[in-house]
């Protein structure tokens, strides 16, 4: 039985939209098919005609053309600082004040680090004129956690996950037997890549699934620091045993891509997206969920207290949450969409990646990030430390 704690329990509240994407393989919406349009959309309510918009964003989450859409339909310029872990975005954050960002892109999750930051300000809402498109599910998601002192801090981008993904013309795998256990199988020693926290995840859940390490799906491992300590020091040195399996550890969505390309990488613990983009563009590479569940999580947008270009800012969002725009955030990154009806217009490649993502069962068994508290993420940094230097 999977056993979902009550995060993960409202959480599986977005498998009615998920299930509904995996099933319409072949309707279209307003008779759209196979590539989206690419011409500038109509924003509600922009706000503004002209100005520019600072962002600090996932490397991979805003392809083209995403922002020249949005600079045609309001004369707003975007200026972008890419980067590619939630700690590089804190870090970022922390050095500058939030000065200089308009709009950054926490992951759901890090909600308590964010709050304990005191950096961000509430979004306001009778400003957001598309915050009704959002899938409920979705927006609820993000107000369980990122609403404080009356007011909401975090809206849905797009979401996905961390699973197994590998090269098809190198290796043969199956749903009913994939686990982060096969990562360790003897044929893939050194040809494994993954990041050194997440492979550690992994292999907890792994271990709670085969009964040698019972942590409540590793739900155990937040609820304090002597209980996380207990658990991870048993998982540290199954990672350690297992370390010369690694071909590299990954930092980006580009790193896991040379990973599979051109680096000797068979299989790896990795996001969803830039292993689909890999397989939509014809690459022999696959990725799917396996039996003890994707890793899911949900990228969002926050306003840090210093940002200066708040008319932009909102004119920004109201764009993101058209179906439009939110289909070709998935579209071209290689993850899923957040808006109603966004899903439809997505290209046949991509909803039939996503149905073998996901197979059978697999969406009742995602496994949503929980909440991490600054306690956590300290001590899991130290523990893939010490996998990443042993």
């Amino acid at each position: 039985m999977i056993r979902l704690n009550k995060d993960q329990r409202l959480a599986q509240s977005i498998l009615r939209s998920a299930r509904r994407f995996n099933r319409r393989m072949v309707l279209s919406y307003c008779a759209a098919s196979g590539v989206l349009a690419t011409g500038p959309f109509t924003v509600k309510n922009a706000f503004s005609s002209s100005g520019e918009l600072n962002l600090l964003n996932w490397s991979d989450e805003i392809p083209d053309p995403v922002i020249p859409n949005f600079t045609a339909a309001t004369g707003i310029s975007v200026n972008t600082t890419p980067f590619t872990q939630n700690e590089v975005q804190i870090s970022k954050l922390q050095e500058t004040g939030g000065r200089g960002i308009d709009l950054c892109q926490p992951t759901r999750d890090r909600a308590p680090q964010f709050k304990d930051l005191g950096m961000l300000r509430a979004f306001d809402e009778s400003k957001l004129t598309n915050l009704e498109n959002l899938l409920p599910a979705m927006l609820e998601l993000s107000r369980t956690i990122w609403t404080w002192d009356g007011g909401l801090y975090h809206l849905p981008h797009t979401w996905g996950s961390e699973a197994i993904s590998w090269r098809t013309d190198l290796t043969k795998l199956e749903y009913k037997t994939l686990s982060y256990g096969t990562l360790w199988n003897d044929e893939y020693m050194g040809k494994v890549q993954g990041r050194p926290h997440s492979l550690l995840l992994g292999i907890g859940l792994w271990l709670d699934y085969t009964g040698r390490l019972p942590s409540n799906r590793m739900a155990d491992s937040f609820k304090d620091e002597a209980t996380m300590k207990t658990i991870y020091d048993q998982i540290l040195p199954v990672a350690i045993e297992h370390k010369a399996w690694i071909k590299q550890f990954w930092n980006s969505a580009d790193d896991t891509k040379s990973g599979l390309m051109d680096n000797g990488v068979v299989i790896g613990q990795t996001w969803d997206g830039p292993a689909l983009s890999l397989k939509k563009a014809g690459a022999p590479v696959s990725y799917m969920a396996p039996q003890e569940g994707a890793i899911a999580w949900i990228d969002g947008w926050a306003m840090p207290r210093a940002a200066a270009n708040i008319e932009q800012a909102y004119a920004w969002l109201n764009y993101i949450h058209t179906p439009e725009a939110s289909a070709l955030v998935a579209e071209g990154s290689g993850y899923n969409p957040v808006v109603k009806g966004a899903d439809a217009l997505l290209s046949d490649v991509a909803k039939k990646n996503f149905a073998e993502a996901y197979p059978e069962d697999a969406l009742d068994r995602l496994w949503h990030r929980i909440p991490e508290p600054s306690w956590f993420s300290e001590l899991r940094l130290q523990y893939a430390e010490k996998f990443e230097k042993a």
